[in-house]
């Protein structure tokens, strides 16, 4: 397992993004599996920038974790950040016209459904989000 710690601030996101990209990429991860990965990285880490601490600043730990059969990749998100879970808010009906739509729980929709599991628990005073994609 690998573990990167820094600042929860937009500032710190290409870091985040290089930190798994650099893994995903060692460990031949398909490049269109990347992207989607990717992008729920930025999802998960923007929300926890945007809304963990607001209006302090605290730390983010991400940690890395891979599988071999079948391949894949475990990220988890830890923050000390106010208690939120982002998996209890009911799925957003897409099924309407986007003017139509409550504001807000798309991108952690879009995560959802581009990874093969999401999980949350909220364990001693931490908020741990994990995700996980095989390929």
């Amino acid at each position: 397992m690998r573990e990167l710690r820094n600042v929860a601030k937009l500032d710190n996101l290409d870091e985040v993004i290089a930190f798994v990209e650099e893994q995903l990429e060692e460990h031949d991860c398909p490049p269109k599996l990347v992207i989607q990965i990717n992008i729920a990285v930025e999802e998960i880490y923007v929300n926890i920038a945007h809304y963990a601490y607001t209006p302090e600043i605290g730390e983010a730990v991400v940690q890395t974790e891979f599988s071999e059969d079948p391949s894949g990749i475990t990220i988890t998100f830890i923050d000390s950040g106010k208690p939120f879970d982002p998996l209890a808010k009911p799925d957003p009906d897409v099924t309407l016209p986007a003017e139509e739509r409550q504001i807000g729980g798309l991108g952690i929709y879009m995560v959802k459904k581009s990874m093969d599991d999401v999980q949350y628990e909220r364990k001693d005073g931490k908020n741990i989000l994990t995700i996980t994609k095989r390929w």
